[in-house]
C-alpha cells in the first residue's frame, strides 16, 4: 500500500492491488491507517479531483481542503501512480 502523503491525520494512498484491469488513477483517503471504508477520489487528466465516494465520512470542509491539496500535488500523485503501476488511465 503506497502512501503518497499525509494531510494532518489523514493518509492519502493507493491500494497495491487496484484490480485487473487496472482502474483509472485515484487515491484513497482515511484518518490514520488505511481502511476498507476509505474515501475514494478520482484524478482527472487535468489534475482535478472528482469524489467517487466518502465512505470514511470525512467532514465536508475537511474533505474540500484535502481535495485542494491533492489537486495542487496532482503531478506528484500521477508520477507515483505511473512508477508503481507502470500504467496510467483516467476516469475522464
Amino acid at each position: 500500500m503506497p502512501q503518497i502523503f499525509k494531510v494532518g491525520s489523514y493518509w492519502v494512498y493507493f491500494w497495491a492491488n487496484e484490480n485487473d484491469p487496472l482502474e483509472p488513477v485515484h487515491v484513497h483517503v482515511s484518518m490514520g491507517s488505511p481502511s476498507e471504508n476509505a474515501t475514494k477520489i478520482w484524478i482527472t487528466r487535468r489534475g482535478k479531483c472528482l469524489l467517487c465516494h466518502n465512505r470514511s465520512r470525512i467532514p465536508e470542509r475537511v474533505l474540500a481542503n484535502i481535495m485542494d491539496i491533492i489537486e495542487a500535488r496532482s503531478d506528484e500523485v500521477l508520477d507515483k501512480w505511473q512508477r508503481f503501476f507502470k500504467e496510467t488511465r483516467f476516469y475522464c
